[in-house]
């Protein structure tokens, strides 16, 4: 299957959410309502169903970890240096530019993506899995590097601030109980098990859907002329440079590294080839730093990967 075919029902989904925000078909908040929904719920059960019933053997793909998360970190550093050359002593917008560059958007687009383009398989949402856990340790990082940059009056040291962040996460709570009942081979009664199942298939449709709502309201909400000055409009284009390219290069040089050929190849490259996750842009409100700037690269990134994902998939699937 083409990667058009699912790009074009992934991206379909999500205007179906714009028009229908635009349109208040719905009320106003029912993007946040779905976001929660997907978040503490659906994702977790599929990232729990997908991984209780794979054998640990499969789920522990180490040349795939070592492999993602060597060339996230990279990624991730090289964005931070640049950014503290252009900008010394500007320690949180350094922070938020590296993970502009590198947080994927590996669970609302990549898990429904994979699971259209390799339907059947299993390891669609192992490999998902896997990219959306070094993601939210990415994304842990960056947030005590933002605390130890903005906040003088903190109250837990960098670490417990990093194992909040990570411990607290739907989605590794999830898969880390999927991951438990695989190890221990624990066989889930029938009825539990399709329940979950079931949940965990609403996630990509409602995930996708909501995405579509809060790009409506990015739109109506960044119509700042700024957006369109050369200095604002170079470092969108730089910062997604990385992530739509230079990332998923890296991804693919360091899987081939570390041994990772076939499909779990080019899932890493596609999952790293991914926009940049809202939480980003959530993180960067949070701080009041670069905010507006990263509510735009993610626009901006959603709608250059219509074009360049197809182009990333047929090279790697070419010389994988």
């Amino acid at each position: 299957m083409t990667i058009l075919t699912p790009l074009f029902a992934v991206f379909g989904i999500m205007l179906l959410g714009t028009l229908v925000q635009k349109l208040k078909l719905l009320p106003v908040d029912t993007d946040q309502v779905l976001n929660q929904y997907v978040y503490y719920i659906a994702f977790p059960a599929i990232m729990l169903i997908a991984l209780a019933q794979q054998p640990i053997g499969e789920i522990l793909q180490w040349g795939f970890i070592a492999g993602y998360s060597t060339a996230m970190v990279i990624t991730y550093l090289v964005c931070l240096g640049l950014s503290l050359l252009a900008n010394p002593k500007q320690h949180a917008v350094a922070a938020i530019r590296a993970l502009n560059a590198t947080f994927g958007n590996t669970a609302f687009i990549g898990i429904p993506l994979l699971i259209i383009l390799f339907p059947q398989q299993q390891s669609a949402l192992v490999a998902a899995a896997i990219a959306s856990l070094l993601s939210v340790l990415m994304f842990a990082v960056a947030l005590v590097s933002m605390e130890l940059a903005t906040n003088t009056q903190r109250q837990h040291h960098a670490l417990v601030i990093m194992m909040m962040a990570v411990g607290k996460n739907p989605i590794v709570i999830g898969s880390l109980i999927g991951v438990s009942i695989s190890a221990l081979e624990i066989k889930l009664p029938s009825g539990l098990a399709l329940m979950i199942q079931q949940i965990g298939n609403t996630s990509s449709p409602c995930a996708l859907f909501a995405i579509g709502m809060v790009l409506a309201k990015a739109m109506r909400y960044q119509k700042d002329s700024s957006v369109f000055s050369p200095k604002n409009f170079i470092e969108l284009s730089l910062i997604n440079l990385f992530k739509l390219a230079i990332q998923p290069a890296l991804v693919y040089f360091m899987l081939n590294r570390f041994g990772v050929s076939g499909d779990y190849l080019i899932m890493g490259v596609i999952l790293s080839a991914l926009p940049t996750a809202a939480s980003v842009y959530l993180l960067a409100q949070r701080y009041n730093t670069q905010a507006s700037t990263s509510a735009q690269g993610i626009l901006f990134g959603t709608l250059v990967t219509f074009f360049s994902l197809p182009i990333l998939e047929s090279l790697v699937r070419t010389y994988a």
